[in-house]
């Protein structure tokens, strides 16, 4: 079996399949609509850039849900929205380029803001990716940069494993497939560190509740391209999922856990050699 961390960097997959359209990502965001508290993302960037003008690179920018709301109430700012995946970007205003994060195709500062939202882990190194965004910011620029815990949603990898236990007729079954395990918070501060003067930590945590298993079936389905690297048969997996989550809404509604961070690399010019001051961090998070 394919190691998962590598199945989520695997760009024909990512391109050919998880991202050809945004369907699956979009299952993916409306399950945030059930949380609480509920945070606004996009509003949560504008806040971090700040007065910054001039150029913003948003980096993996997806279905546009930053390039739409940075456009809406930023009309001086010239956006540009770059992303692996051509076709996701064939019903977005332009400017959009089809780039790899780990080789953007902008000069050396000539950018004010890049967003690197939950998509770092797509990225075969993200290293690279982070020296390439502190490559093409001004010394005034900033990164912003969004990832899961380890332990987010973990009531989903107990769910999964549950029902993938199930099918295989063991006591255990494998947990789901978790995206952000390439480059999760923990750790994330530190690498953006190697490459920023300072950062900045925003942890995000909340609970999600639901009545209902639909939109936690639907993003349990998002994750279909990424089927051969489950460990289990998916789609019986995803058939058994059912029984067990009707078994827990029996018992009330299904709540979910969420553990994410915003963190913020300042450019600056400050030697690369010296360490980061990172501020706002919180220790390595751990199991709830």
């Amino acid at each position: 079996m394919q190691d998962r961390p590598r199945t989520s960097t695997d760009r024909t997959l990512l391109t050919g399949h998880a991202y050809r359209d945004d369907r699956p990502l979009a299952a993916r965001q409306r399950l945030y609509d059930h949380q609480t508290p509920q945070y606004d993302l996009p509003g949560m960037v504008l806040e971090q850039a700040g007065h910054r003008t001039g150029v913003w690179a948003d980096v993996g920018c997806g279905n546009g849900r930053y390039l739409q709301r940075i456009r809406a109430e930023r009309p001086g700012v010239r956006t540009i929205g770059l992303d692996l995946s051509a076709s996701m970007l064939t019903d977005l205003p332009g400017p959009v380029v089809c780039a790899d994060a780990a080789r953007l195709p902008l000069r050396s500062q000539s950018v004010q803001v890049v967003l690197a939202m939950h998509m770092l882990y797509h990225v075969n190194s993200p290293d690279q990716a982070l020296a390439e965004a502190a490559r093409v910011l001004d010394p005034d620029g900033i990164l912003i940069a969004s990832t899961n815990s380890r332990y987010d949603k973990a009531e989903l990898d107990e769910w999964w494993a549950q029902a993938a236990a199930d099918v295989l007729g063991t006591d255990t079954g494998p947990k789901r497939m978790k995206l952000s395990e390439h480059f999760p918070a923990e750790g994330a501060a530190e690498a953006v560190g190697a490459h920023f003067a300072k950062v900045d930590v925003i942890t995000l945590n909340g609970v999600i509740e639901v009545n209902t298993p639909d939109p936690i079936l639907n993003h349990y389905a998002s994750y279909r391209a990424w089927s051969d690297g489950s460990g289990v048969p998916f789609e019986a997996t995803l058939e058994r999922v059912v029984a067990v989550l009707g078994a827990h809404l029996e018992e009330g509604p299904l709540r979910i856990t969420t553990h994410q961070a915003l963190i913020i690399g300042h450019r600056s010019t400050a030697n690369g050699s010296q360490p980061a001051m990172i501020e706002g961090y919180q220790p390595p998070l751990s199991p709830p």
